[in-house]
């Protein structure tokens, strides 16, 4: 027998509330959908309805400016999730008269719909039978059925596939893929998972060996790169100079305070920067004294990042040798400006000691 009906019983008794199933749509369901990539549920609900009050549907996504979209975006991280919901936003108007395809196929046609997104849009919100596999499905299923292949190898992921179609009950696809999702969020965790709680820990193959912590198995872990970041905090006539990166690659279309990577060569992080301004903006600058160490993980790697506060020597013009554009912006205007996070705090920081008159303005 399928697991199934007892795992559609306590859904109906335990589903998550969340804005987005309050009121299922497509649109709904699909930005919901990309923002929980990566990102924890609790962090994303007051993202989704500030979302949905600036951008209520994909004629309005479609036509909102870049910076605006990247501004909404602003703090929840792996920023080229909002570039693709704005270029699939355009696409969809253009194409399929502003209405999102409804099958999975045809989902992944557009910008940042990949297998999974596109299979929890085309169940959930046109009921699609079409079974999805995020992280956590993926450790419930291998919990399951003592899956012993690494769930992201490809043997792995095409077993466990197979194993979510093959149980997926005809016409509820929608509410089998979410309770999948709140088992493996709510009970099914990865550590310490609460099998006494558990609606279908007698089907549990790995629970009935004892090896439930042990799944789903893992490949190796690769070692985690950090790089050592400079900034420059270049200020002149009461405004601060920022650059905003190429459209595409990491962060792209977001500003920042110019600078760069610490190479193997670079005499130490003076050089380093002067180096990356030269690079960067075609001039020389007045390094001063530092503003502050900051620590940031992004999905690949990890930096260490120094500021400088810095100064302009006359007769020297930045130039966006290697930059969308750039811009000397006034410290009460930099919240206009779409910024990473630790672009954000050097921002935050620079207007307070300015404002508590640690620094001249």
């Amino acid at each position: 027998m399928s697991f199934a009906p007892l795992l559609l019983d306590w859904y109906g008794e335990n589903a998550r509330e969340m804005p987005w199933r309050s009121h299922i749509s497509p649109y709904r369901t699909w930005v919901s959908e990309v923002m929980l990539q990566q990102t924890q549920v609790e962090t994303v609900i007051p993202y989704f309805t500030n979302w949905m009050a600036r951008f209520p549907d994909i004629e309005t996504l479609a036509a909102a400016d870049e910076q605006d979209v990247l501004g909404q975006w602003e703090g929840l991280g792996y920023y080229s999730r909002a570039r693709n919901l704005h270029r699939a936003a355009q696409y969809v108007r253009d194409n399929y008269q502003g209405q999102l395809p409804e099958t999975a196929a045809e989902l992944q046609k557009l910008p940042g719909i990949g297998p999974y997104t596109a299979a929890a849009i085309a169940s959930i919100a046109f009921g699609e039978d079409v079974a999805a596999l995020d992280g956590n499905i993926r450790r419930v299923l291998a919990r399951l059925f003592d899956i012993r292949e690494p769930a992201r190898s490809p043997l792995g992921e095409r077993q466990l596939s197979e194993l979510a179609q093959a149980n997926l009950p005809s016409g509820r696809a929608g509410d089998y893929n979410q309770a999948l999702m709140d088992l493996g969020a709510l009970i099914c965790k990865p550590k310490k998972p609460d099998c006494e709680r558990c609606p279908i820990a007698n089907s549990c193959r790995a629970r009935q060996l004892g090896v439930q912590e042990a799944r789903p198995v893992k490949l190796p872990r690769k070692k985690t790169p950090h790089l050592t970041v400079t900034a420059a905090v270049i200020r002149r006539d009461g405004k601060v100079l920022i650059a905003q990166r190429p459209s595409k690659g990491l962060l792209g279309g977001m500003w920042e305070f110019p600078g760069g990577t610490l190479e193997a060569d670079d005499a130490d992080l003076a050089a380093c920067l002067q180096r990356e301004i030269r690079e960067e903006l075609g001039m020389d600058i007045i390094i001063g004294q530092p503003f502050g160490v900051y620590d940031h993980a992004y999905t690949h790697f990890k930096i260490t990042l120094h500021a400088f506060l810095c100064g302009l020597p006359d007769g020297e013009h930045p130039q966006p040798l290697e930059n969308q554009a750039i811009t000397w912006a006034a410290l009460a205007e930099l919240p206009d400006y779409p910024m990473g996070k630790v672009d954000r705090q050097i921002a935050t920081r620079l207007k307070k000691e300015v404002k508590n008159g640690s620094l001249s303005s």
